[in-house]
This record gives C-alpha cells, structure tokens and sequence, in this order.
C-alpha cells in the first residue's frame, strides 16, 4: 500500500481555494440541469466555469479521459462519459466534476432530479446525502476510515438502500486518487483501516442502489459503471480536510 500524504496547514488553505471554486462550478452547474439538455451540454457548461475561475479540469488529466465530468442518468453509478444523450423529466441525474488549482486536485459530486420527482425519489436522494454527512462528522482525528465507512453503509441501510461494494472514496492532493480508500462499506474489521490524523484530506463518497449492491459496466465505452439490476444509483461526495479543531469541508462555497 502507498503511504498516505498529509497535508500542511499551508496547502489545506490552497486546496480550500481550490474547494471553494470547485463549489461555486458544481451548483451554478447543477442550477442549469433541466429536461431536454444533453449529458454533453451539461459537461459544456461546467468546463466553461472551470475555465472562468481560472482553473483547470481534474478528470480531463486522467489518462483516457477527456471531459470535465461524468454525468450518471438513472441506474449509472459513475464514469458515464457526457455524450448525446437527452436528459428526460424525472431522471436521476448524477453530476461528478474534479477542479485543479495550484497544484492541488478537489473533488465533488451531487444527485439531483431533473424536473418533477417522486417521494420516493426524494427519500433515496436523503438517504445519500445523509449518509455523507455523518461520514464528514466522523473525519476527526482519533476515528479510523471504518468509521466513516460505517456511517455510510448503516445510513444508507437504515432507508432501506444499498451500498455499492465494488468502488470506494479515496485520499487527495497533488494526485486526484491517493491513499487511503474510504469504502462507503464496510470491508474490513476496524483495527485494520488507517486512523484518522491532522492532515489528511479525504474524498468522502457514497456511492449507493436503490437494489442490489452489484454493478457491471453498462456498454463498451470502458468506463460507465451501471447498476447489474437495473435499479437507480446515487452520488454524493464532498473533499474534506481534517483539522485538529475537526473536519473542514473544502468543496464549499460557506467556508
């Protein structure tokens, strides 16, 4: 395993920067998303912010990968690649999107529903959103990752949903992906995850199934990652420091 890289104070309050723009891109985005857009459209708008803030796109520097973000309708978990595909009233619409500044990578992502929903559309959406939440509270310094990998499992859980096994939340920085891994599940016993310490800047992410947690890639674009059953999925995630006065949500336009 890759040894985890803890930050400075001086390159938290960088990466803050980084996080603030990072929100500010992601809900003047999100504002925008309406029935009859493109995935593509939707990707447009954000690359467009990204460049006006005066920043780079993290996703476009991942090899093989040429977007700004990865846009999940329905029952897509992750990676759905923006294309030609048309956004239609009450879809589930994903929105995933990384920011670079000053060396420092951010990441982010947020579910919403494109025109009317459903209640239970809106609870499956609170669940998620939920379930980050506790886990942000749990990235304090004496706690260790299976914490917050339990907040978000038991969450999740407790509203009836499921927790996708087959990908995790991450460390962040200088490398969009480090060390450690932040399962949204629980995949091991307690003493054996990493503890949590001044200096860590974690990529919380619930990544989580209205079904069955199985996910299988959708078609042959090599990176849409999709629901086995069918069933819709969900994403939240917020890039957060952890301070000795507790966790800092960086990816926030309230800091």
């Amino acid at each position: 395993m890759h040894k985890i890289t803890l930050k400075t104070d001086a390159e938290i309050a960088i990466m803050a920067e980084g996080g603030k723009l990072l929100a500010f891109v992601r809900d003047e985005t999100v504002k925008k998303i309406k029935p009859g857009m493109t995935t593509l459209e939707i990707d447009q708008i954000a690359t467009k912010l990204i460049k006006e803030v005066g920043a780079e796109p993290s996703f476009s520097k991942v090899p093989g990968y040429h977007h700004a973000t990865c846009i999940n309708l329905n029952d897509v978990v992750v990676h759905g690649v923006p294309n030609s595909q048309t956004i239609k009233n009450g879809d589930l619409v994903s929105l995933d999107v990384g920011l670079y500044w000053k060396k420092f990578h951010s990441d982010t992502s947020i579910t919403v529903i494109a025109g009317k929903s459903t209640p239970f559309q809106e609870k499956f959406l609170k669940a998620g959103r939920d379930a980050v939440d506790l886990a942000i509270r749990k990235a304090k310094i004496g706690n260790k990752i299976w914490d917050l990998s339990w907040a978000m499992q038991s969450t999740v859980e407790a509203a009836g949903f499921s927790a996708v096994t087959a990908l995790t939340g991450h460390g962040i920085g200088h490398n969009l992906h480090e060390e450690p891994a932040i399962p949204c599940f629980v995949a091991q016993k307690a003493k054996y995850t990493p503890q949590i310490v001044a200096g860590m800047v974690l990529a919380i992410e619930i990544m989580y199934v209205a079904g069955k947690s199985d996910v299988v890639y959708k078609n042959d674009d090599g990176w849409t990652i999709a629901t086995a059953d069918g069933k819709i999925a969900g994403l939240f995630e917020q890039t957060v420091a952890v301070t000795k006065a507790g966790p800092l949500i960086l990816t926030t336009q309230n800091q």
